[in-house]
């Protein structure tokens, strides 16, 4: 059946960085676009970063450009989200999703807390 799991989730200091992971099964992941989002308490899901299926282009939120980075390896079924310089409004959970004409599937999600 079609998994996604994230992973990579923990708590952080401000400045400190994160690298998280999205395992995917159950279908052709090089066939799929893939996103970031992240949900804080009492606040709308946001988009984070964003990759086409080639992993040719991305696109992020302006309030992580410059800090995060998307990236994929369609030979492992696998998306990232590095996150440099974590700043205590990143605290979220964070989930994956994968997107193509048809339809989508999306992760559990990964917490993150950026703390002193």
């Amino acid at each position: 059946q079609v998994q996604l799991v994230e992973s990579g989730g923990g708590l952080v200091q401000p400045g400190g960085s994160l690298r998280l992971s999205c395992v995917v099964s159950g279908f052709t992941f090089s066939t799929y676009a893939m996103r970031w989002y992240r949900q804080a308490p009492g606040k709308e899901r946001e988009l984070v970063a964003a990759i086409t299926s080639t992993g040719g282009s991305t696109n992020y939120a302006d309030s992580v450009k410059g800090r995060f980075t998307i990236s994929r390896d369609n030979a492992k079924n696998t998306m990232y989200l590095q996150m440099n310089s974590l700043k205590p409004e990143d605290t979220a959970v964070y989930c994956c999703r994968a997107f193509n004409t048809v339809g989508g599937y999306w992760g559990q999600g990964t917490q993150v807390t950026v703390s002193s």
